[in-house]
């Protein structure tokens, strides 16, 4: 077949060449220049022009008489990623998957297309792996994987063409930044070859109605690798969170157009491979012989589920001329707001004091619910006295030092009291109608407010 041609366009602006240049002479931006694919006359292209719509052309329809279905799905035999995906995956579908190096994630997909092999047709494409390594960690995982089919492959035709062959209901490729078309010279893992790959894909899962799932690299900024158009090609994309040190992983959904966003899956890393965690929460909670300073327990919703955090502060006299202010797994941004409303409304200064934040078990909260248990940890750790006993508290904190609501307030209570929580600091518009059985609720309007009702309780 021979090559299509190709031209260069910068990505600023738009400027085209017909050769590879460092600066673009139109708007002087530097390394812009992707490369790609002009359409030929005559040229057939896999039988497919690169601008071809994804779907038929239909006629122009009222919205009101178009039915609305459910999409069918099927799950993958793991329940936790059955869940991050929105109950399952969907026939036509393309789902991007990104993560660390070793964090588990051709393990995941190992397990998840071995269970689905028995029930439905199936094929693994690795670029980074021999046949022999992937079959040394079946054998490892102990999964079985005989109905399995895999293809050691990175040129793209060559996959299109053993799909068109075995016509399989769900194929992996891992990963997209080894694959590379022929239509294009670049090397493999370019912008070029990485969106020309991700669009070819999709088209045939679109056209085929084969669920395609796409690994991906990440950046060391934790991005995914590549052009960022590759996450508005996709319906899905998933990202590995969790420190490949520690034994358990989270696999966050970031986009999800057949499902909630923001939905949570925990694994635990075994010798068997990724197994669901059935009791997350339990991950995030240390575990105390007795109340300690600076430790304070809030519910995060992640997604459909609710989860309880322990937020951890040390508050320490600073040595240096500016003092620190760390955050793990929290926005550090929003720790210098809070400790600047902490200051101004609740008069407590910490423009001396080194402050840490700290979320147990490496998960990342991004939800302003966290900020009342964000100062009540501070103020518990400056103080030196830990806050009571089977305390739970979740709110947002204004500038003007009020207490805001958060979303999904009762299922946040149900899930605390279902844990032996029994008391409850929450804002006033989350109060609950009804009374919530074993658990005592203060509800709070401003952040003053709730440092002098929890000096009273203790």
């Amino acid at each position: 077949m021979a090559k299509a041609k190709t031209n260069y366009t910068c990505s600023e602006c738009g400027a085209i060449s017909t050769r590879w240049t460092g600066q673009c002479a139109d708007c002087k931006a530097w390394n812009t220049m992707v490369e790609t694919v002009v359409d030929t006359p005559g040229v057939n292209r896999m039988s497919q022009t690169p601008h071809r719509s994804l779907a038929q052309t239909a006629p122009v329809l009222s919205l009101a008489d178009i039915e609305a279905i459910d999409v069918p799905r099927f799950g993958t035999g793991i329940e936790e990623f059955d869940r991050v995906l929105g109950g399952g995956l969907v026939a036509g579908g393309v789902v991007l998957i990104g993560g660390d190096p070793g964090i588990g994630k051709s393990t995941l997909l190992l397990q998840a297309l071995s269970s689905l092999s028995t029930v439905r047709s199936t094929l693994y494409v690795s670029g980074e792996e021999s046949g022999a390594q992937i079959a040394l960690r079946a054998k490892r995982l102990a999964v079985d994987a005989k109905d399995l089919k895999l293809q050691a492959e990175i040129q793209l035709e060559k996959i299109l063409g053993t799909i068109a062959d075995l016509k399989p209901d769900v194929v992996v490729i891992d990963s997209i930044q080894t694959m590379y078309s022929d239509a294009l010279t670049s090397a493999p893992g370019s912008v070029a070859q990485v969106r020309e790959c991700a669009a070819q894909l999709t088209r045939v899962a679109k056209q085929t109605g084969v669920t395609i799932i796409l690994v991906g690299h990440v950046t060391k900024e934790g991005a995914l690798a590549g052009p960022r158009v590759l996450e508005h090609i996709v319906d899905t994309v998933l990202y590995f969170e969790g420190d490949t040190q520690s034994s358990y992983r989270l696999v966050r959904a970031i986009k999800n157009r057949f499902g909630a966003v923001n939905e949570l899956g925990v694994f635990a890393m075994t010798e068997k491979g990724l197994k669901g965690v059935s009791n997350p929460s339990a991950l995030f909670l240390s575990q105390h012989d007795s109340q300690v300073p600076g430790s304070c327990v809030m519910v995060t919703q992640e997604g459909t589920r609710p989860l309880l955090v322990e937020i951890q502060a040390l508050v320490d006299t600073s040595h240096l001329p500016n003092a620190r202010r760390l955050s793990v797994g929290l926005e550090q941004n929003r720790l210098a707001m809070l400790l600047a409303v902490l200051h101004r409304h609740a008069g407590i200064a910490a423009f001396d004091q080194d402050v840490f934040i700290n979320a147990v078990g490496g998960v990342k909260i991004t939800e302003p619910a966290a900020d009342l248990a964000v100062l009540l940890a501070i103020n518990s750790s400056m103080r030196n006295k830990p806050l009571p006993r089977g305390l739970v508290v979740f709110g947002e904190v204004g500038l003007a030092g009020e207490i805001r609501p958060a979303p999904r307030g009762q299922e946040r209570l149900r899930e605390a009291a279902k844990l032996g929580f029994s008391l409850a600091v929450i804002p006033k518009s989350n109060a609950p109608k009804g009374k919530i059985e074993g658990m005592r609720i203060i509800t709070v309007e401003r952040i003053e407010e709730a440092f002098n009702k929890l000096r009273e309780v203790d």
